[in-house]
């Protein structure tokens, strides 16, 4: 079952379709606006790697090059790495979280007493 991405005509978002069936298609539509104005687009693909080859790619001494513990941006982006190595999406949560942390504003959890 293919998933393809449009881009739509009028609002410029894009979209991603599940084609359950190639020979029984339902028009594409925009997901946000409900055009039918879609034009298909190329689509990123995933080769995917075992879990061992992820944990060796994080084990290599090479990815903590420029590492400073100390430094909250440093381990932002080294976070960063080991999530997308691991097909982790940490989002704009992470960056939050250690520019939050620099600036010393961050309110212990409740759970932290425990």
């Amino acid at each position: 079952m293919p998933l393809y991405e449009y881009r739509c005509l009028n609002c410029k978002k894009c979209s991603t379709i599940l084609v359950l069936s190639l020979t029984n298609q339902v028009p594409a539509a925009c997901s946000y606006c409900a055009s039918a104005r879609v034009e298909r687009i190329l689509s990123r693909f995933a080769s995917p790697k075992s879990e061992e080859a992820r944990l060796e790619a994080l084990a290599d001494p090479s990815n903590l090059a420029g590492l400073d513990e100390n430094d909250p941006q440093s381990m932002a982006r080294f976070m960063t790495t080991m999530g997308n190595e691991m097909g982790e999406d940490l989002g704009d949560d992470l960056s939050e979280a250690m520019e939050s942390d620099e600036t010393g504003s961050v309110e212990p959890d409740s759970t932290d007493s425990l």
